[in-house]
């Protein structure tokens, strides 16, 4: 989508911020892929800090309400920015559910099977960060389809 309005360097890099919420919580899956190529594990040098704080009981709970109460239902922040906390806010449902669904399918599966699926929705967190913050960085609402659909529905 074109802009709906101009937003500023400020404006960008807070609305990049919230896609960290889904990131720290898809590390997780990552667990196998990060085991077969122990290189990729640098990449996560720069999140420890943050991965310490997330680790603290309820702390991933907190931040979720928190950027739900406090920024996308506060209609003085930007569009832009309510919108990107929402999508990240989504993004984390779609992992949490991911989280009660893979032990189930696992149970039923080979370790092989466990791996790949974990595999396959930790590169899909990756992706859509790397996407969503390219994006919003650029100045442009970061567009997943359905995602963005339900994103809009609920930030007016």
């Amino acid at each position: 989508m074109a802009f709906r309005g101009s937003t500023t360097i400020r404006e960008r890099i807070f609305a990049c911020l919230p896609y960290l919420l889904p990131l720290l919580d898809g590390l997780r899956f990552g667990g196998f892929l990060f085991n077969l190529f122990p290189p990729l594990r640098f990449i996560l040098i720069p999140l420890a800090p943050l991965a310490i704080i997330y680790t603290l009981p309820l702390a991933s709970l907190v931040i979720f309400f928190a950027l739900f109460l406090l920024v996308v239902r506060n209609e003085n922040i930007s569009h832009f920015i309510r919108f990107n906390a929402m999508q990240a806010i989504l993004v984390d449902i779609i992992l949490i559910l991911c989280q009660f669904i893979l032990p189930v399918l696992s149970s039923a599966g080979s370790r092989f099977f466990l791996e790949v699926i974990s595999n396959f929705v930790f590169l899909g967190v990756a992706a859509v960060f790397v996407y969503a913050v390219f994006q919003s960085l650029r100045g442009r609402y970061a567009e997943i389809p359905t995602l963005s659909e339900a994103v809009y529905m609920q930030v007016r």
